[in-house]
């Protein structure tokens, strides 16, 4: 393997100091442009490489960020992630990417490991496990020690940092319009995400809009469950003679399901049943027959939007810079499984 040269190796080999070893590597103006490529060559050749550890140590700062997902399949949360990368790489910053899988316990963990001098900041959204808990205690206590922290999409309420959201309950109430507005009055609900702060918000919305159009709610056709797999086995118990002419989905998988739904019981889309669904991926769009008409909840925008607060913050010269909440616009892109 070969070996890492160190600042005195290099000062000591090129005959100068190793303050002029670091200030050429770090681009100062005060040594010349000669000097500067020279230095820059030969550690190059010597493999060279700064000690990130000692680095943080005199600067306090990693220009790393550390990012934390809780379902790495999921496609919006892929697409948040872009946005945040290219954000970052622009300002020079890199991106440590964890998983939390849902879990608390792995969201606290990555948490301790990273904010142990690893990272500068966190861009993260909520687990599952948390939310259902009702427990951010781990987020406070790593902002109060020094770290910022920028929710996206699932958020705490209760924990004072930045944030970035769309607008899930009057993207719900108007996508919920839309369907009124096209002749549908049977409308029923698929939710597979009904433990989460963003399935809450569009389900509101979506009663919301029944409630201002003095449309009874219909239980029987209001499935909210946890999981994909209970929304499935759920939707199975559906009364066949039951009257549906449209369905409101709040997730990419209950979107799918909606549409299984529909073509298993031989509706004719969007004739007899029309389908939206908040969706940020391909599979609505592109895979799907017909096409899904889609809450398109910006993704990359979010990363970007979320990575530059985080930079910003950590530039920022001002101690208490006030905590910003930023919420992005949905917009509903209408396709195969609406009528036109």
């Amino acid at each position: 393997m070969k070996v890492k040269a160190t600042l005195k190796q290099i000062a000591k080999e090129l005959n100068v100091s190793v303050s002029t070893v670091s200030k050429a590597l770090n681009d100062s103006p005060e040594i010349s442009d000669q000097t500067k490529i020279k230095i820059k060559e030969y550690a190059k050749l010597k493999n060279y490489k700064p000690n990130v550890i000692g680095l943080n140590l005199k600067n306090r700062k990693t220009k790393t960020i550390g990012v934390i997902i809780p379902n790495i399949l999921n496609a919006f949360f892929a697409k948040v992630f872009s946005g945040i990368e290219k954000v970052a790489d622009e300002n020079g910053y890199n991106v440590i990417t964890c998983i939390s899988n849902e879990s608390i316990v792995k969201e606290i963990n990555t948490l301790e490991m990273l904010s142990n001098g690893t990272i500068d900041g966190f861009i993260l959204s909520v687990s599952e496990e948390a939310q259902k808990l009702n427990d951010y205690s781990h987020f406070t206590e790593i902002i109060n020690d020094g770290t910022p922290i920028v929710m996206f999409d699932r958020i705490a309420e209760g924990v004072e940092c930045d944030k970035v959201v769309v607008d899930d309950f009057n993207s719900a109430l108007n996508s919920t319009q839309r369907l009124i507005d096209l002749g549908c009055k049977n409308i029923a609900l698929f939710s597979s995400v009904d433990n989460l702060s963003v399935g809450k918000l569009r389900t509101n919305g979506y009663l919301k809009a029944l409630e201002n159009n003095d449309i009874a709610i219909n239980e029987t056709i209001i499935i909210r469950t946890d999981s994909e797999q209970d929304l499935n086995k759920n939707i199975g118990k559906i009364p066949k003679n039951t009257e549906i002419d449209a369905i409101f989905a709040l997730d990419e998988v209950d979107s799918v399901a909606a549409l299984k739904y529909g073509i298993k019981n031989g509706y004719k889309i969007p004739e007899e049943l029309s389908i939206i669904g908040f969706a940020d991926g391909i599979l609505a769009s592109r895979r799907l027959t017909p096409s899904l008409t889609t809450v398109s909840q910006h993704g990359v925008e979010i990363g970007e939007v979320a990575a530059k607060l985080l930079i910003d913050r950590l530039n920022s010269k001002e101690e208490n810079l006030p905590y910003e909440t930023v919420v992005i616009k949905t917009k509903l892109k209408e396709r195969e499984s609406t009528r036109s």
